[in-house]
């Protein structure tokens, strides 16, 4: 390792609040003392500094209690590690939130390449396990001298919370028996069955890739990020927590009417008594089981954090902001909850975040509520018990009750949709230009399967084995099928479209067709891109492995330890965006049927100005915006379903440039 020659002088703190005299000193320092390494740098390949970065982020579930003394750490680091080993950081904490914040900020703020590894190898053997994952990853996806660098796969780092205990077991038991090096596969253990209703949905609540998106959004969009420290605006922020969440809900009860169970019941009472849930997860940095929780548990009061009182006040708060159409500010002031920008301010108010406005008196309320969920069961921490899976952004879909609360959330922003004007004629037609026909292109037209696939994970970066161990496990999946669009351009000259394509259920749990505004809430956006029209007929293709929505599957441990597809222009290796296998919900076995929704707009009316042709980590633009970018669409998020629809019919509502075809997803066991 290099010597770091200013270093241990100056924290972030100080620098960033520094005269202009002593910024200019530090620079000075660093240059003199650094060039050779800052020219190093400047020539170093992406797959080199993945390399270096790899070692971060294995083994961390075996580090010890120990932290580096005091004196021997650099000074930017001497106020970390406040919450221990062992603990389960959340990020829905706001203490936990704090210290995770100081670390990302001082690791983005490091001088070179060397320094931020200089910082994250010291900051590895000081701070809480989880805490050092997040931050960590914050700041590599956001340095400018790690363009092209990725997060290694969650999973792979800590499998203990995507893979249920018992299979950990049996991995490492064989793991102790094993006679040679060769790599050994376990298959998952089944955790639960048919006596719990809600097993029918565990193949999509526990699936890996879900999850991990889950996590990552949470790392793409840190609650605490502040854009003058980070010198990067997260555009829409508070919107994209609002969508992305409403369509995992929307997602999750197309695959509740696939199994035959109905929609969910929203969570809306404080005091109302919660199913129960067993995680069958046990966390090996602390050795302690995420918690079950008995059913028949209410929220209580949490005396280091929040009341439910303060829940139901935040609620009623938010609400009368809603209806009177004004959010009052720190200062006093009231701010127009305008249609621009009113979505994007509730959400940044609901998570809450930064951003958030007047955060005393409107509060914490999405966190909050899933920290208490997370202690239900231990809520004083009398008995020392591990939380929950609601407290950690990539075990916390896999209880029923996140989708509930969501949608509980989600009837918030509903409520504030609510009071917005309804898009009339000129709002959704696009002129001169006409959808003749829409078809599916599967093995059958209008009809897609769906089916279980195996797959597997490696545990061997994530638990201290002496050789390869790999689980085995199913997760859903789809064919390949390509959209076919028939459309007419009448408009007197070539024209650029924005192509919007979503897909919902055509009936309700007891088989009656949707009225259009109720199906609303459960169109799924599977695709939108640019396309451009010649005069006259023209016919767009588009397979489904390009949807704006998906993410490749995250590259493994193995293939960036390879250096494969790794390089300063990629698009793909980002890792925020829902998993490819999941675009789909998983119909039933006679075929269930769904309208395919297609719209063509006015690009030139959608574009945003200022954007490159081919902006970084965009590969799923829709859930997770482009890096360092405006988000691409001046449309609300959901457009056209984003608001209430008072036409009775799919004729009354529709216009020549849109369509409802129908098509059904048939479930292959």
């Amino acid at each position: 390792m290099i010597e770091n020659t200013s270093s241990n002088r100056y924290s972030s703190q100080e620098y960033k609040s520094s005269s202009p005299d002593l910024k200019t000193a530090v620079a000075a320092e660093v240059t003199s003392g650094r060039d050779p390494v800052s020219k190093l740098q400047a020539t170093m390949p992406a797959q080199d500094k993945q390399r270096r970065i790899l070692p971060l982020f294995e083994h961390l579930a075996s580090l010890t209690k120990a932290i580096l003394p005091p004196e021997e750490r650099d000074q930017r680091l001497k106020r970390l590690g406040r919450l221990p080993r062992g603990v389960l950081f959340s990020c829905f904490h706001n203490e936990h939130l704090i210290e995770a914040e100081e670390l990302f900020e001082t690791l983005h703020a490091a001088k070179d390449f060397e320094d931020f590894m200089h910082l994250a190898e010291q900051a590895r053997d000081i701070v809480n396990e989880g805490m050092f994952v997040y931050s960590t990853s914050v700041a590599l996806l956001h340095r400018d001298d790690c363009r092209g660098v990725t997060v290694p796969p969650i999973q792979e780092i800590f499998p203990d919370r995507f893979i249920p205990s018992e299979t950990i077991n049996q991995a490492i038991k064989a793991d102790l028996k094993r006679t040679d090096d060769a790599p050994i596969n376990v298959d998952v253990i089944e955790t639960g069955n048919i006596l719990d209703p809600e097993y029918k949905l565990a193949y999509f609540r526990e699936d890996i890739g879900a999850n991990a998106h889950h996590w990552h959004w949470h790392i793409i969009y840190p609650a605490t990020w502040k854009p003058e420290v980070m010198g990067k605006v997260k555009d829409r922020k508070g919107e994209l927590f609002y969508y992305m969440h409403q369509q995992m809900c929307a997602r999750y009860d197309s695959d509740r009417l696939s199994t035959g169970l109905q929609r969910m019941i929203p969570f809306h009472n404080f005091n109302e008594e919660l199913e129960g849930y067993s995680p069958h997860l046990t966390s090996l940095v602390s050795g302690h089981h995420y918690a079950n929780r008995p059913a028949g548990l209410s929220l209580h009061d949490l005396n280091d954090l929040v009341d439910v009182q303060d829940m139901a006040r935040w609620r009623e708060r938010l609400l009368q902001a809603i209806h009177l159409g004004v959010v009052i500010d720190d200062h006093g002031n009231e701010v127009v909850l305008s249609p621009d920008h009113g979505i994007d301010m509730l959400g940044a108010m609901l998570e809450s975040s930064y951003e958030s406005k007047n955060r005393e008196y409107y509060g914490n309320l999405h966190n909050s509520g899933h920290v208490m969920m997370a202690r239900i069961h231990d809520p004083d921490g009398r008995y020392k018990e591990n939380p929950g899976v609601m407290s950690d952004t990539s075990t916390s879909l896999r209880d029923p009750i996140f989708y509930r609360y969501h949608r509980f959330i989600d009837n918030i922003f509903q409520e504030y949709k609510a009071t917005l004007p309804v898009y009339d004629k000129k709002d959704l037609d696009f002129p001169g230009v006409s959808i003749v026909n829409v078809t599916v292109k599967a093995k059958l037209p209008n009809i897609v399967n769906t089916y279980m696939k195996e797959d597997e994970l490696e545990l061997s970066h994530g638990v201290s084995l002496k050789g390869q161990v790999k689980v085995k496990y199913q997760h859903l999946d789809h064919e390949p099928f390509t959209y076919n669009i028939s459309c007419e351009n009448n408009a007197g000259g070539p024209k650029h479209t924005t192509v919007r394509i979503f897909l919902g259920p055509v009936h309700d749990e007891l088989g009656n067709k949707f009225s259009l505004n109720e199906a609303r809430k459960y169109f799924i956006e599977l695709d939108k891109f640019h396309a451009e029209l010649a005069p006259g007929k023209n016919t767009i293709t588009r397979k489904s492995s390009e949807s704006a929505v998906t993410v490749a599957p995250t590259p493994k441990f193995s293939q960036l330890q390879a250096g494969e597809g790794i390089s300063e222009n990629n698009t793909e290796f980002c890792s925020c965006g829902w998993p490819e296998h999941l675009l789909i919900p998983r119909g039933n076995h006679k075929g269930m049927d769904f309208y395919l929704f297609v719209m063509l707009t006015d690009y030139e009316q959608d574009h945003v100005n200022g954007l490159t042709d081919k902006p970084l980590c965009a590969d799923a633009v829709s859930y997770c915006g482009a890096k360092d970018q405006k988000y691409p669409d001046k449309k609300a998020m959901g457009f056209p379903f984003d608001r209430v629809i008072k036409a009775r019919t799919i004729p009354e509502f529709s216009s020549p440039n849109m369509t409802f075809q129908e098509v059904k997803i048939q479930f292959k066991e």
